[in-house]
């Protein structure tokens, strides 16, 4: 800990990675109390929105985040985001109906939006190309953990409290984590000379917004087939073709510069991202419900099912960040990180009423280590890819393919899921052996796509900092 107070650069990071923490976790704490918050609440005809509200906010604004952050400076924005999930913290704990929980949970996901992105793009402010495999690595087992300890974590408060406290512990958090931010991360003073493009941010918020309604209400509250459903992808591609136009012809400084697209390295990690969360969003959805129905654990037993899984998701990913910032290689990493994933997909389509528990958690712990192996690796590839001035923006695109990615895989896989039950007449059992079958077969896309990954050159030592390099001034470090 003397060590850490000793260390600028480490005590920023700790304060941020304790602030990404509280943005993960309220993705995934909120599931155990729902029974608890339904009861008092009622309202559980809109139930998902308690969890669609935070996700479309976090999404929509990751873009215009980074862009901001780039163009102002993190620290500014990253204390502007704990302070507006802070504000949609207590407005969720004081909630009396679930209009209020849902509109307090899109406030959450705005300020979550800002946490998320600028947790990752300050390893590239702060660290050279090989020092920031190691804390990428950190910041991504920060998924897993919360993962872990989220469900749990909602039980025990909603039991021996109440639902509200899911929301209130993270007042505390977030004050430490905002004091350690605004005392330890240096200052950064950056010129702004070209206007910002605002026009930009909103088109592409408005362009993902009706995208990401459409996969969420598709196959579940509408059929895929209904006019909402088609109208609402309509409207996001022609929104979305606007806006890039804007950005390719108009825009003097892009909040998501196109040139990005012509970047190897750029379109093979979030091509392999997107996939990716395809896959294990799949996974995570749809392995409770397999421990439950076929090998008959309990609810409780079936919310535990994923440690495993999220263990070795941690694991990989702390050990991985590791390995890149002590080698500077990440390719062979990347594509047997794929390959094992791919694998553990394939082994959860063989499972049938005969597989033992043990072979369940055998294959949660193979997709565990294949997917943790892949997360630090695409952001540190993505920063190192493109100047310092854009890493704001670099790295809000590969959490916005993964947000939509994991989107996707929930609205696809489970509709894949109700067409094998319903049209093909098959068991549950069968029907989900089908679905991972597919996700297995996304994952050889995944893997096909990492291979055009290119090995970049990250230097080990900085003569002169990312943000130095950049013409911008570091202060306090």
């Amino acid at each position: 800990m003397l060590q850490l107070l000793k260390n600028p650069k480490a005590l920023a990071m700790f304060g941020a990675m304790l602030a990404m923490l509280l943005a993960a976790l309220d993705q995934t704490i909120v599931s155990t109390a729902m029974p608890s918050i339904v009861k008092e609440l009622n309202g559980l005809e809109h139930l998902s929105w308690v969890f669609t509200a935070y996700m479309l906010a976090s999404t929509i604004t990751v873009p215009l985040y980074g862009k901001l952050s780039d163009t102002y400076g993190r620290k500014a924005f990253f204390i502007i985001g704990i302070v507006i999930f802070l504000i949609g913290s207590m407005l969720s704990g004081a909630a009396t109906s679930m209009f209020q929980l849902i509109l307090f949970r899109g406030i959450q996901g705005i300020g979550g939006g800002a946490i998320m992105v600028n947790a990752f793009a300050l390893v590239g402010d702060l660290f050279s190309a090989r020092e920031r495999g190691r804390w990428q690595g950190l910041l991504g087992a920060m998924f897993g953990l919360s993962s872990v300890i989220g469900p749990l974590l909602g039980g025990w408060l909603t039991d021996a409290v109440s639902w509200r406290w899911i929301f209130y512990i993270n007042i505390p958090l977030a004050l430490i984590a905002m004091a350690v931010i605004y005392f330890a991360l240096p200052a950064i003073g950056r010129k702004h000379e070209k206007p910002l493009d605002y026009f930009g941010g909103l088109l592409i918020g408005a362009g993902l917004m009706p995208l990401l309604l459409a996969l969420v209400w598709g196959g579940s509250t509408h059929p895929w087939v209904s006019p909402l459903i088609i109208w609402l992808f309509c409207a996001s591609a022609i929104v979305l073709y606007y806006f890039v136009q804007e950005e390719k012809y108009f825009a003097e400084d892009p909040v998501l510069p196109m040139y990005f697209f012509k970047s190897r390295a750029f379109v093979a990690s979030v091509g392999t991202v997107f996939l990716t969360a395809i896959g294990m969003f799949g996974s995570i959805i749809y392995l409770p419900l397999f421990a439950q129905n076929v090998l008959g654990t309990t609810a409780t037993g079936a919310g535990l099912i994923l440690m495993p899984m999220m263990l070795g998701i941690v694991a990989a990913s702390t050990i991985t960040g590791q390995v890149i910032s002590r080698t500077g290689k990440y390719k062979w990493l990347a594509v047997s990180g794929v390959a094992v994933a791919a694998l553990g997909m394939y082994l959860f389509s063989q499972m049938t009423e005969a597989t033992s528990y043990i072979e369940l958690v055998r294959n949660m712990i193979i997709m565990g280590l294949g997917l943790g192996t892949t997360f630090p690796i695409f952001t540190v590839v993505v920063q190192g890819a493109f100047e310092p001035s854009v890493l704001g923006v670099a790295t809000a695109s590969v959490q916005m393919f993964r947000t939509v990615g994991a989107t996707v895989g929930t609205a696809l896989l489970g509709g894949l899921l109700n067409f094998y039950m319903a049209s093909e007449g098959l068991a549950f059992t069968g029907a989900l052996t089908q679905v991972f079958f597919v996700g297995f077969f996304i994952m050889l896309g995944a893997f096909a796509t990492v291979l055009f990954l290119p090995q970049i050159h990250l230097r080990h030592h900085n003569d002169a900092s990312p943000l130095e390099e950049a013409g911008i001034k570091l202060e306090g470090i």
